[in-house]
C-alpha cells in the first residue's frame, strides 16, 4: 500500500509530505482548494503524462515521490525482482520517483533506478486503481463496457491475443485481395514488368561498373596529355634523359650526396643533412620508377574510348527512363525482378496466405470462444453483485444487466465474438434498454459507483482512488456510500475525494486541503484533522458560511455514529 508521498514545486504546493495508513482515507475542502493535486501528483508518480504546465516555479524541477510497501508474494514484487530493481536495504518497499524539468521533460525512477515511462506506468497499474468523477460518463460510451468486463474477469491478456489474431488475419486479408486484384491491371503490370526487367538483364550491369567506366573514359579520353606530362616528369627525375648538358634531380641529389660524404668526416654536424640527401635521392628513384610503370600501362586506343563511351550511354539513358541515378540501377533491376517474379507467382502465393490465413482464423476462434466464455461468466456474476450494490443505493426498483450478442459477421473481430453492453430498466415491470436511452444523471452516477465498488473488491490492486465519485449523489444516499467506501477499506486501503460530509464521516483518517492565496502566489497545503477538525471541517460542508451550533452537534453526532 501507498505509505508516503512527497510532492514539490507541483501545481499550487511548494512542499508536502504524506505520511499514510491503510482503511478509508477521506479528503476534503473547498471547492478550489486543491483537493486533487495529491491525486494528480500521485498520476504523475504511477506514469501519467506530463508537461511544465505543472511547475508551481517554472524555474525548478517539480519532484513526486511514492513510497509503497509491498507483499512478497504478489505480481509487482516478482516483476522488480526480474528487473533487479528491487532495494538492497529493503525488498518489502518501492519508491517511485518522478522529475518534470521546466523544459517539460520528465525522467522517471523506480528504487533510484531510471527506467521509462512504459515501466512506470506498467508498476502503477498494479500498485493503485484511479476512480474518477467522470467515470459515470464513459457509461454512455458503449465500448467501455466490453472493457469494464474483461477488467472485471481478468481478460486483458486473453482480449489482446484476440485483437491480435484478427488483426494478423484483415492484414493478410488486404494482401490476397490484392493480389486477386482487376486481371487486366495486373497483366499490363506484368507486361511492363517483364520487359524492364530483360532490358536490365541485358544489360548485365556490374557492381560499380558506372564509376568504373566513368574513370576509365576520362583517362582515355585524356592519353595523349598523360603521357606527355608523365613522359616530361620522368624527365625531370631520371639523370638519363638524352641531354648531355642537363642533369635529373635524380642525378643532382647523387652528386650531393658524394660531396657531403666527403665533407662529413671534416664536419660531424652534417650528418643529419646528409641523411636527408640520401633519403630524398632513394624516394625521387622510387617515384622515377613509378612514373615509368604509369606511363608503360598508358595506351592511345580510341577504339577502348568509343566502346567505353557507347557502353555509358546506353546506362545514362536507361537510368533517365527510370529518373533514378546510375550506381540505383543494380537495385532497381533486383527490386524489379522481385516484383515480377511475385506477380508470376501470385497464385502460388496466395494459396501460401490462404494457409496462413485458415491457421491464423483457426487460432483466433479457440481463443474468441474461450474469452467469451469468461465473458459470459462475468458478466452474469458482475450484473447480479451490480445489483445487490444497487439496492443499497436505493435503487432496488433497478434492473441492471448485460447484453452479449454475437456478431453477424463471421470474419475475425478484434473485439472478439460478440458486442457487450450495459442495460437498465428504472421502472418495474418494463424491459431493460440501454443506459445511454433512459438512465438520468444521477441514476448514473449511482450504476458507475455500484459497478466500481463490485470491481474494487475482486481486485488485487492494494491502493483504491476514488475521486469525487459521489458527485450527483446526496441524501441517504451518501451514508452508504460511506459505508461502502469504508468496508473497502477494511480490506486494504482507499482514498476519497468528497464533497459529502456522510462520506467524511466515515473515514478513518482525515486530510484537509487548503488554500493560502496572496498578490502573488497561492499554496495549498494538507493537515491530517483529530477529532475537533473533523467536527468542524464537517459543520464547514453541511452548513456552508452559515455553521450554527445545531451544525456542529449534527456534525460530532454524525462522527459519533459513523
Amino acid at each position: 500500500m501507498l505509505v508516503h508521498l512527497g510532492i514539490k514545486n507541483f501545481t499550487t504546493v511548494d512542499v508536502l509530505d504524506l505520511e499514510l495508513s491503510s482503511g478509508l482515507t477521506t479528503i476534503t475542502g473547498e471547492t478550489g482548494a486543491g483537493k486533487s493535486v495529491v491525486l494528480d501528483a500521485l498520476g504523475l508518480a504511477l506514469g501519467d503524462r506530463s508537461n511544465n504546465g505543472c511547475l508551481r516555479d517554472e524555474k525548478h524541477n517539480a519532484e513526486i515521490n511514492a513510497s509503497f510497501t509491498l507483499n512478497a508474494q504478489s505480481k509487482m514484487y516478482q516483476w522488480l525482482k526480474e528487473r533487479d530493481l528491487l532495494t538492497a536495504e529493503d525488498e518489502s518497499e518501492a519508491i517511485l520517483r518522478r522529475v518534470i524539468t521546466p523544459s517539460g521533460r520528465s525522467r522517471a525512477y523506480i528504487n533510484g533506478v531510471a527506467v521509462n515511462i512504459t515501466d512506470l506506468k506498467h508498476l502503477g497499474e498494479q500498485l493503485v486503481d484511479l476512480h474518477n468523477q467522470h467515470e459515470h460518463q464513459s457509461l454512455l460510451d458503449k465500448q467501455t463496457h466490453r472493457q469494464q468486463v474483461d477488467d472485471y474477469a481478468d481478460n486483458r491478456k486473453l482480449a489482446e491475443e484476440v485483437r491480435k489474431l484478427a488483426h494478423d488475419s484483415h492484414k493478410l486479408e488486404l494482401q490476397i485481395q490484392s493480389l486477386r486484384s482487376d486481371g487486366a491491371v495486373k497483366e499490363a503490370r506484368l507486361q511492363l514488368l517483364s520487359y524492364q526487367v530483360q532490358e536490365l538483364d541485358k544489360l548485365a550491369l556490374l557492381t560499380n561498373e558506372p564509376s568504373t567506366l566513368a574513370a576509365e573514359q576520362k583517362k582515355l579520353a585524356n592519353a595523349e596529355q598523360l603521357l606527355s606530362g608523365l613522359i616530361e616528369a620522368g624527365n625531370y627525375c631520371d639523370s638519363s634523359n638524352g641531354h648531355e648538358e642537363s642533369t635529373g634531380a635524380l642525378q643532382a641529389l647523387q652528386h650531393a650526396t658524394q660531396l657531403l660524404r666527403q665533407l662529413a668526416p671534416l664536419l660531424p654536424e652534417l650528418k643529419t643533412s646528409l641523411e636527408l640527401v640520401e633519403s630524398a635521392s632513394i624516394q625521387v628513384e622510387e617515384a622515377q620508377s613509378e612514373l615509368q610503370a604509369i606511363t608503360d600501362q598508358l595506351s592511345i586506343d580510341p577504339q577502348r574510348l568509343q566502346d567505353v563511351e557507347n557502353r555509358l550511354d546506353i546506362i545514362y539513358t536507361i537510368a533517365r527512363k527510370h529518373h533514378i541515378k546510375t550506381d540505383e540501377l543494380l537495385e532497381f533491376h533486383q527490386q524489379l525482378a522481385q516484383e515480377l517474379a511475385h506477380l508470376e507467382g501470385s497464385d502460388a502465393h496466395i494459396e501460401e496466405l490462404l494457409v496462413q490465413q485458415q491457421d491464423i482464423n483457426k487460432a483466433f476462434t479457440a481463443k474468441a470462444k474461450k474469452l467469451s466464455k469468461k465473458r459470459q461468466t462475468a458478466a452474469k456474476k458482475l450484473a447480479k453483485l451490480v445489483n445487490q450494490q444497487l439496492t443499497k443505493l436505493k435503487m432496488a426498483h433497478c434492473v441492471f444487466e448485460i447484453s452479449i450478442q454475437p456478431f453477424d459477421n463471421s470474419a475475425p473481430n478484434a473485439n472478439g465474438l460478440e458486442s457487450i453492453e450495459f442495460m437498465i430498466s428504472t421502472i418495474p415491470g418494463k424491459p431493460v434498454q440501454a443506459l445511454s436511452k433512459i438512465a438520468s444523471g444521477g441514476e448514473l452516477s449511482r450504476i458507475s459507483l455500484a459497478i466500481q465498488v463490485v470491481t474494487a473488491q475482486t481486485s488485487n490492486i492494494p491502493t483504491l482512488v476514488f475521486d469525487e465519485v459521489d458527485v450527483g449523489i446526496g441524501g441517504g444516499v451518501a451514508e452508504v456510500v460511506g459505508n461502502l467506501l469504508r468496508e473497502l477499506g477494511k480490506s486494504g486501503q482507499v482514498f476519497c475525494v468528497t464533497h459529502l460530509a456522510q462520506v467524511a464521516a466515515k473515514g478513518d483518517t482525515h486530510l484537509l486541503a487548503k488554500k493560502s492565496v496572496t498578490k502573488t502566489t497561492a499554496i495549498t497545503s494538507f493537515s491530517a484533522l483529530d477529532r475537533d477538525g473533523r467536527t468542524a471541517e464537517m459543520a464547514r460542508m453541511m452548513g456552508g458560511l452559515d455553521v450554527t451550533d445545531s451544525t456542529i452537534a449534527h456534525a460530532s453526532e454524525m462522527l459519533e455514529t459513523a
